[in-house]
């Protein structure tokens, strides 16, 4: 009878690419994989500690699995096993604690494990193998690979990993390290396998993703990595993840420009529209630089979306300060933004500023910048109507009691069809019209 495992993922992108990547790893090694149900004999969690919430989702899931299965093998794996302090490994529900740089040991350290729980140790107080290295210090990047997604119409593909940037909230550098970049070669490896089981779309992503190649020889960077990828037969669609406004130069714009599988949606880390919290943050740009950066992505290509992420109610955040943000969002019309209300984060130095903006007035500063920017939404997607696209259709939905195919225009503009017949995995162009329910905004007009 196989074994069976069950895996979760918490966080980012990042995240996912790796645990698709041990996913495959335990299929590859003959075990069933299962839901995150009772009744698997391996529980994978592959944990998130960019907030104090993300640590206690991450605990919670861990002693989730171990009461679905106390006889099971609780894996805890990444980010928050780095920043918890020695607290994983003393907790009584975790088997294994395997760091990052380390999920490609993932099947070594099960059967270690196997091998240890064999000799009939005495009950566990703690937890019994711990797999990790001084990710601070360490240069190596680390190889996973996934050669196939459920889906098979979009992949995320992992292309470096850590950050050196430092930001004042932020403890990701302490827990996935220095910038390392993967090799081209090998993402490229990966890039075929996947375009050879019928994916279409890949996605390239990383902790700092304008970073790529700075570790590499010289001449190695994103937009190399970019065009030998858009050089892959199969793959019709290369969209980016986030990054930082510092990468947009007139060279890079108008590169990808030129290259007709990249997407023309940007997602450009902004945090703040205002300089003097900017500074707080050790952000290393002006409001006014991040407009500029939007302004030559605009002129480069037709109608581009561009999104972002803000904070609001970071420490010292004054209601002047907050309403130069909102106007900022207001006047250069992003398609999405996403609102974080501040969340203080133990080990960084934005947790011990003062002046720490009480959760009621940054609950209220969110829901204003949420009203924005569905207005700005609203606005860019109607910018479309009318207009042709092409959409990379995914999976079949019921919308308003009728069956339609679901995908997304280059710009990431969910759309609709009928599902007359099999679209899935297909790409279409049509006119955009206004969808079928609220939550759809557009759907094919001259369907083909």
């Amino acid at each position: 009878m196989k074994k069976k495992a069950a895996l979760h993922n918490l966080g980012c992108k990042v995240n996912a690419y790796e645990t698709e990547a041990m996913r495959q790893l335990l299929e590859e090694d003959g075990y069933e994989i299962v839901p995150f149900e009772p009744g698997a004999d391996v529980y994978v969690i592959n944990t998130c500690t960019v907030t104090n919430i993300a640590d206690r989702k991450s605990r919670q899931m861990l002693h989730k699995a171990r009461k679905m299965n106390p006889d099971a093998i609780v894996v805890a794996a990444g980010c928050y096993v780095e920043t918890a302090e020695g607290g994983a490994e003393k907790d009584p529900a975790i088997d294994i604690v395997l760091g990052n740089n380390q999920k490609n040991q993932l099947l070594s350290v099960i059967r270690d494990f196997e091998q240890k729980r064999a000799g009939k140790e005495p009950e566990q107080t703690e937890c019994a193998i711990t797999k990790k290295i001084d990710i601070n210090h360490t240069k190596e990047y680390e190889k996973l690979l996934i050669d196939r997604t459920e889906n098979r119409t979009r992949a995320d593909i992992k292309v470096q990993d850590g950050c050196n940037q430092f930001c004042t909230y932020c403890i990701i550098p302490f827990a996935r390290g220095r910038v390392r970049s993967r090799d081209t070669e090998d993402v490229l490896r990966e890039v075929r396998a996947l375009a050879a089981s019928g994916c279409q779309e890949v996605v390239l992503t990383g902790i700092h993703l304008s970073s790529y190649g700075v570790d590499l020889k010289e001449g190695m960077d994103l937009t190399s990595l970019i065009e030998a990828v858009h050089d892959v037969d199969g793959i019709s669609r290369i969209r980016l993840g986030s990054l930082e406004p510092g990468i947009v130069t007139e060279k890079f714009a108008y590169t990808l420009a030129s290259l007709p599988k990249v997407c023309p949606h940007f997602h450009l880390s902004l945090q703040s529209g205002c300089d003097t919290v900017l500074k707080r943050m050790n952000r290393r740009y002006t409001s006014g630089e991040f407009r500029e950066k939007c302004e030559l992505l605009r002129e480069a290509f037709t109608l581009p979306a561009l999104t972002t992420d803000v904070i609001v109610g970071f420490p010292g955040e004054t209601e002047e300060e907050f309403e130069v943000t909102e106007e900022f969002l207001r006047q250069i019309r992003l398609y999405e933004t996403h609102i974080f209300k501040y969340s203080k984060r133990q080990g960084t130095r934005a947790a011990v500023m003062p002046d720490q903006v009480p959760e009621s007035i940054k609950a209220m500063r969110s829901e204003r910048l949420i009203a924005l920017g569905n207005e700005n939404r609203l606005m860019f997607e109607q910018s479309w109507i009318g207009q042709e696209a092409e959409i990379l259709f995914e999976e079949k939905n019921i919308i308003a009691g009728k069956e339609y195919f679901t995908g997304y225009t280059k710009e990431y503009i969910r759309a609709a069809i009928s599902a007359d017949r099999d679209y899935a995995n297909q790409t279409i162009r049509g006119t955009l019209t206004v969808g079928p329910a609220e939550h759809i905004y557009t759907t094919i007009g001259n369907e083909q």
